[in-house]
């Protein structure tokens, strides 16, 4: 592991894992965030839940700048989402989505499927914990 850099741990033997890590290691600043939902800075609930889900990634790196980060510093994210049927199905455009909002990082990932959020038109709600060098 490079000074303050995440390593991503993968086991030898397993089946590498497609749009996330199984593990991340990493040394410095811990910086952890509320959940993060679909609206804009005015409280205006993005359109269906990959539209929901791209709002949540970028309001999660509007967080996370407040802290000096960017999305390579993502160590975990923990998604609950009120449709996993959608959420499966949205794959591509979900793909998509993560690419335009955070490259080609590939943090530590869960994805939980709930009744329902506190916000009643969301869709999603993520969590994350980032470490920044």
């Amino acid at each position: 592991m490079a000074d303050g850099a995440l390593s991503i741990l993968q086991p030898q033997h397993w089946p590498r894992p497609a749009g996330y890590a199984n593990g991340v290691a990493g040394t410095g600043r811990l910086v952890v965030l509320a959940g993060q939902v679909g609206w804009d800075e005015s409280g205006h609930f993005a359109t269906g839940l990959v539209a929901q889900i791209e709002q949540a990634l970028c309001n999660i790196l509007t967080v996370l700048a407040e802290a000096g980060g960017n999305p390579s510093h993502l160590a975990r994210l923990t998604w609950f989402v009120t449709d996993i049927e959608a959420y499966r199905g949205a794959g591509k455009e979900l793909g998509d989505a993560w690419r335009r909002v955070m490259g080609r990082h590939f943090p530590a990932m869960s994805v939980i499927g709930v009744a329902a959020l506190v916000e009643k038109r969301a869709l999603v709600e993520i969590e994350a914990i980032a470490i920044i060098p």
